[in-house]
């Protein structure tokens, strides 16, 4: 039987010695834990638990959707359709970038290398990257297919709407168009504050192997807040005839180009404004880069004969001339500078005023002008809105050029007066055309339907237009019988601008061009109008630059006038007034 009594050396305390160094253990440990725990939730919680929640962490932008921009009858002329981003995690995808690049570029006609560096990861710990935007929703989903199936991880969607132009080249002037991520012309570009909307995001917690989220942790969405639409007062359907007709006369007379609008004469809405060439905007790196503005705003030239009407309202306004004004017109009229002529050879002949716009006299247009002094004829001009931009709201609008009167000669105010010497924009013509239409009131046109800013910060749009009286009532109506005699197959120049069952008020112009500096040989041919010319409802003012073919704003211009204008007429069901014509002597 052992024997329970202890070997000699052996100690009692050696059990009790372990015990106390275990304890001494624990409770550093312990102590250390604490100490921790104290610096996470007491010291610094916040800076700790970012850094707990960024590890890990994906953020999503969420894209908001662009505005459409409608026509005045709410149908869209740009808006936004169903596309993707390819997007990558590079945590997942930079091990097999090569391989999948290669994959991505080949489906996706995309640049290898750009693939290969997002799918590496642009900066070190990224984990979302764009591979390519806006992509055709089926396109990008069979590409997403193929990844799956070659067994690579890390590549997903996410919704990236297309902008879309519905109608091709309608409009496509005005409108502009979009690059990948930024507007780059036209409407796109100028209220693009309103139409972009602001962008959100939405923030995780993920697996890092496979970058799913993980179910009941932290998450953050900030929503997308979708771009505003942007009205017109352009009709889709209107402006996509003029278009077709105005291209049809560019390219029959082998013309460098051609612009033509159309006002609602008595509130100053630009139902068209159309050029030629345009471009289809969802394809503008196909076109030509002078194609891509709009040359009815932008570019300035003389506006030929049709100023003339300007002039004669202006006379007659001040009480210097009337529409049955006896004038002796030479065959030529010697000058301080030159001699000035008409377009058509003559001798002495004896016209009224009413005679001298219906023929479209150069020579009786300055005899009639003698009654101004220069700051008078550009005190009127101005008051028509020439020299200064409309301000409608399209990028680049030229202002044109008029002499300021104290520095205008006489020589200069000759030539003004007739169309000459100055230059003009299409917008401002038309805009000049509508105020004798409109009874002498200028109404300041408009082609953004209510308001909107400009990326200038210019609010324009129906609710800013004004209206500023010009010449008197009866001024505009005097002038308005005159140009009735523009159209008459007996006395004037310009028959083939008649609209059948109506009365029309109008004026043609054929102007030289001015190419740098110097007059080049080639003109631009214009018309001008309005209809009924009793009771005006539409203005429509047309200009074909550098025609190849012999003719005038008569033969060439005033058939396209009657073309757009019969067919506004009988869109918006105005009815003949069944007027009396002018029975102004055009001859004495």
């Amino acid at each position: 039987m052992p024997s329970s009594r202890l070997r000699p050396g052996a100690s009692r305390g050696a059990p009790l010695l372990r015990l106390r160094v275990g304890f001494v253990l624990i409770a550093m440990v312990l102590s250390f834990f604490g100490a921790r725990l104290v610096q996470l939730q007491g010291v610094d919680p916040r800076s700790y638990a970012a850094m707990a929640a960024a590890e890990g962490a994906v953020k999503i932008p969420l894209l908001a959707e662009r505005g459409d921009i409608l026509d005045r009858n709410g149908v869209p002329l740009a808006d936004s359709i169903q596309g993707k981003m390819v997007i990558a995690d590079p945590s997942l995808t930079a091990a097999q970038a090569p391989a999948i690049a290669r994959l991505l570029s080949d489906a996706l006609s995309i640049d290898y290398f750009k693939a290969l560096t997002a799918l590496k990861g642009r900066k070190e710990g990224s984990r979302f990257e764009y591979i390519a935007r806006r992509v055709p929703s089926t396109l990008a989903s069979d590409t997403l297919k193929a990844i799956d199936a070659a067994g690579y991880d890390g590549v997903s969607l996410q919704d990236d709407p297309i902008r879309d132009y519905p109608a091709g080249d309608v409009a496509a002037n005005l409108l502009g168009y979009m690059g990948t991520d930024e507007p780059l012309g036209g409407f796109e570009r100028t209220f693009d504050k309103q139409l972009a909307g602001v962008d959100g995001q939405a923030t995780w917690q993920s697996n890092s192997r496979k970058g799913v989220r993980i179910p009941l942790r932290d998450s953050t969405i900030k929503a997308a807040q979708d771009g505003k639409p942007l009205t017109l007062t352009i009709d889709r359907d209107l402006q996509w005839f003029v278009q077709k007709v105005l291209a049809q006369s560019v390219d029959q007379y082998r013309a460098e180009s051609g612009a033509a609008a159309v006002l609602d004469t008595r509130t100053g809405e630009v139902l068209a404004l159309a050029d030629y060439p345009t471009f289809d905007a969802n394809r503008p790196s196909e076109a030509k880069k002078d194609d891509l503005g709009s040359r009815a705003m932008n570019d300035a030239y003389e506006p030929g004969s049709v100023e003339k009407v300007l002039t004669a309202s202006s006379l007659i306004d001040a009480g210097k001339a009337f529409p049955r004004q006896r004038f002796k017109v030479p065959p030529n009229l010697a000058r301080q500078d030159r001699v000035i002529g008409d377009w058509f050879d003559h001798g002495d002949i004896r016209l009224t005023l009413a005679g001298i716009i219906a023929k479209s006299s150069n020579i009786g247009t300055v005899l009639a002008a003698d009654a101004f002094t220069p700051p008078e004829l550009v005190d009127y001009l101005k008051r028509f809105g020439l020299g200064q931009r409309t301000d409608i709201g399209v990028r680049g609008e030229s202002s044109g050029l008029l002499t300021t009167g104290d520095a205008m000669t006489s020589q200069t105010k000759d030539r003004v007066a007739f169309g000459q010497s100055l230059s003009v924009n299409v917008m401002q013509m038309a805009a000049a055309v509508n105020t004798v239409a409109n009874g002498g009131i200028r109404v300041s046109p408009s082609i953004i339907a209510g308001s909107a800013v400009t990326d200038d910060g210019v609010t324009v749009g129906t609710d800013t237009a004004t209206r500023t009286r010009v010449v008197s009532k009866k001024a505009a109506r005097g002038t308005a019988k005159m140009m009735e005699k523009v159209v008459d197959p007996e006395d004037g120049v310009a028959p083939g601008a008649q609209v059948p069952g109506y009365l029309v008020a109008g004026k043609t112009g054929t102007a030289q061009r001015v190419v740098d500096g110097v007059y080049d040989g080639s003109t631009s041919v214009s018309f001008g109008g309005f209809a009924p010319a009793d009771d005006p409802r539409f203005t429509v003012y047309v200009v074909i630059h550098r025609p190849m073919v012999d003719g005038g704003g008569g033969s060439i211009t005033g058939p396209v006038f009657s073309r757009i204008m019969g067919y506004v007429l009988g869109r918006y069901g105005v009815e003949p007034t069944n007027g009396k014509p002018s029975r102004l002597p055009v001859e004495w």
